[in-house]
């Protein structure tokens, strides 16, 4: 941003929309509440907590196709406002912020050879809220990374549910053959970028999308993941 635009449009806190003295994701305040994920966590999906040969339970039941999911920060406190914002209160604007928040934090679980893939919404959906936030995501963390963005590669082709309110099993339900990816997907290792992850449903039917034709998905990058897939947890995300 320009030192112009610096002073016509000031950096705000993602979360409060407080002013910020310097560009930034958060106040002082609004940062303070964030909780990074470190280890220990599931080697697999990056569930926080110790865990029987470092994977959780569920991944030790059924390993997910992708080969390993990694969240920056748990879904609570300005993380979760800052993402509620940006998704359902019409800030597509906060991406910029967001995403590079994303791509910095975990730029080093990013291959060198991969390419950045958002899993999409529907169609209608997008009509309906006229952006796609993991889009927007992928646009900065391709940024960030200097990897190529390829967004044309999967495409969301079955209107799902919201899965907020969701069981598991009707989370796995809902988004089955939901996504088909095009075969110039063939051979590429895929980072494939989300807001937010609560039980992987959503990641794993998009690899196996992004899988039928050819691709490895290496790694599904998320701002923000659920620290413990509870009743409670599913009913928030």
């Amino acid at each position: 941003m320009s030192a112009v635009a610096d002073l016509l449009l000031p950096e705000r806190c993602a979360a409060c929309d407080e002013l910020l003295p310097a560009p930034g994701v958060f106040c002082e305040p609004c940062a303070a509440t964030l909780t990074a994920i470190v280890i220990p966590f599931c080697n697999v999906c990056a569930e926080p907590g110790l865990h029987a040969a470092n994977m959780c339970p569920r991944c030790r039941k059924a390993r997910p196709p992708f080969t390993k999911a990694r969240s920056g920060f748990i879904h609570a406190a300005a993380v979760a406002k800052a993402i509620h914002r940006f998704k359902y209160e019409d800030r597509p604007d906060l991406s910029r912020q967001l995403g590079g928040l994303l791509g910095t934090t975990l730029l080093r679980e990013i291959p060198a050879d991969s390419v950045v893939v958002p899993i999409p919404l529907h169609g209608d959906r997008f009509r309906d809220r006229k952006y796609d936030q993991a889009a927007l995501l992928a646009v900065e963390v391709a940024k960030v990374s200097q990897r190529p963005l390829r967004d044309e590669l999967l495409t969301r082709v079955k209107y799902t549910e919201r899965q907020v309110g969701l069981t598991e099993g009707s989370r796995d339900a809902n988004v089955r053959g939901a996504f088909v990816a095009k075969p110039e997907a063939k051979g590429l290792s895929i980072v494939l970028v989300d807001d937010v992850y609560t039980t992987g449903s959503t990641a794993r039917e998009a690899t196996r999308a992004l899988q039928a034709q050819g691709a490895k998905v290496s790694v599904v990058l998320t701002l923000a993941r659920m620290e413990k897939l509870t009743g409670q947890a599913l009913r928030e995300g």
